[in-house]
């Protein structure tokens, strides 16, 4: 009898750790996709997890600084006081990268954007989240007294952001994503700022039906290839959730695709790349 007990106890742990392994397993079969952005990417059933089983190698996370915590939500804090940026995104990371010897997807060499929308203070919401970064400094791309060390996560703040106390600093664990339309503003600052975005109705007004005016093509061109010449990766969020939408947009150089429809982009990236006749899915951004 107590053999029996025994076996249920040693079967039901079993089963728990298979639970709490399964997602990181499933990671081993799944295609790096470097244009995905997961937007927003808490709202998921499973905030990080869903993204990474679809490959998204740009994920996005509002905070709210609260009595010292950093809590993930979009409007209201108060109730999810459980959801801390630790615990939902920074330890699972560290786990996995654990697991995959230094990598989030085995083989891609690549940091993954983490992308951190500060909806609170800029400057204590940053003076809080540089204390936990800290903690994952390890897995983390840096800059250290002028140089760029690449990690395994790269983490861009969004939102309400702490230009001067990241400018002023010698070494930190953070980058700024810059406002897209004054990429022309501040070219000496490419150690502070990774991506370049702004809000797709502020770039253009097609909205995927017909052809794509000319003159919007030519406008977004043009600012793609000012950010990429200063290294970096450009993002239009709040873009139409359509395909050939999303097609004009990488044909124009853009390099992430904002989308909380995590399954269909996927299935996009994966067709387009197959029809392209690219072994396997490939970098298509020009930024360095």
């Amino acid at each position: 009898m107590r053999s029996a007990i025994l076996s249920v106890k040693l079967l039901k742990t079993g089963f728990f750790v298979l639970l709490l392994t399964a997602p990181f397993t499933l990671l081993s079969q799944t295609v790096p996709l470097p244009n995905a952005f997961a937007h927003n990417d808490y709202f998921h059933e499973r905030p990080l997890l869903d993204a990474l089983e679809n490959g998204y190698t740009n994920i996005e996370a509002d905070i709210f600084l609260e009595d010292d915590d950093l809590i993930v939500a979009h409007l209201n804090p108060y109730f999810g006081s459980h959801r801390t940026l630790e615990s939902l995104y920074l330890k699972p990371l560290a786990e996995l990268i654990k697991r995959n010897n230094g990598q989030v997807y085995k083989g891609y060499n690549e940091p993954v954007i983490l992308m951190i929308d500060i909806k609170t203070g800029a400057d204590n919401t940053y003076r809080a989240l540089k204390t936990v970064l800290k903690k994952y400094s390890a897995m983390l791309s840096s800059f250290s007294h002028g140089s760029v060390i690449k990690g395994a996560v790269t983490v861009v703040l969004s939102g309400h952001k702490p230009y001067k106390l990241i400018k002023a600093e010698d070494s930190r664990l953070a980058f700024i994503d810059e406002d897209l339309q004054k990429t022309n503003q501040d070219t000496t600052s490419t150690n502070v700022y990774k991506l370049s975005s702004c809000k797709y109705s502020r770039m253009l007004s097609w909205d995927g039906r017909g052809k794509m005016p000319e003159d919007e093509k030519l406008r977004l061109c043009a600012y793609v290839k000012m950010a990429h010449r200063f290294g970096k990766k450009v993002r239009l969020w709040s873009s139409p959730e359509k395909s050939n939408v999303w097609e004009q947009l990488l044909n124009c150089g853009v390099d992430l695709i904002n989308t909380d429809k995590l399954v269909t982009l996927k299935d996009f990236l994966i067709a387009r790349s197959s029809d392209q006749n690219n072994p396997g899915i490939m970098i298509t951004n020009n930024a360095k």
